[in-house]
């Protein structure tokens, strides 16, 4: 089966808005536009009305009767919901993944939190923080589980990048060096309680938003 055209297109958008979603260009509740948008990228509204699904699907945006597609806002409760969802479903990424773990992919999930804790930027540690979490969980072989994971890493990403107006605080993560210390010894039902327990982290912080809003920002510091 071949990719049409407009999927194609449709693929970008997504891409496109989901990043400036993520890291805060557009704010929550600011409307997206089919007209803009299509005029931006050069195409009709169609590939344009199935990127706005997309997004929906990745809980970044929410289309409103007679308001048209915004993007999502956020609350704690939403912000908890995505930490009890990481827990459970990294919980058992990691559980049928322990058994392929070998000791290089240890060591390479060693060096990325390494590289996590010498992050000076938001960017730089949530790309870190992404990356070790991947490693330890991709050997699940389990794809639908994984994709699943990713979207909700993305959620994770914007909650944290919206705290990131606040300033950025170097931080060592104890709780990657507990996890991959029990994936060494063989302490499988420990690591995932640590797991378990690292991702429902949450952080508070005050933001103010480009248009002069202030408010409270909520994120998942594992």
């Amino acid at each position: 089966m071949t990719v049409s055209a407009e999927d194609t297109i449709a693929n970008r958008i997504s891409r496109v808005l989901a990043e400036r979603i993520i890291t805060g260009a557009l704010e929550p509740g600011s409307k997206l536009r089919q007209d803009h948008i299509a005029e931006e990228f050069g195409t009709s509204h169609v590939p344009v009305r199935e990127a706005f699904r997309r997004l929906e699907a990745q809980g970044l945006a929410v289309s409103e009767a007679r308001r048209g597609v915004r993007v999502a806002s956020f609350s704690l409760a939403e912000v908890q919901e995505v930490a009890l969802m990481r827990s459970v479903l990294e919980g058992l990424a990691l559980r049928m993944a322990a058994p392929h773990l070998t000791p290089f992919l240890l060591d390479r999930a060693e060096a990325v939190a390494q590289a996590c804790d010498a992050a000076t930027g938001i960017e730089e540690w949530d790309e870190a923080n992404r990356a070790f979490h991947k490693l330890l969980l991709s050997p699940c072989n389990m794809p639908r589980l994984l994709a699943e994971i990713d979207n909700l890493h993305a959620a994770g990403s914007r909650f944290l990048f919206a705290t990131s107006r606040a300033g950025w605080t170097p931080r060592v993560d104890t709780d990657h060096r507990a996890i991959l210390d029990h994936l060494r010894q063989g302490k499988v039902d420990q690591a995932v309680i640590a797991l378990e327990r690292h991702v429902k982290r949450i952080g508070e912080k005050p933001v103010r938003y480009a248009s002069g809003k202030t408010g409270a920002a909520f994120a998942l510091e594992g």
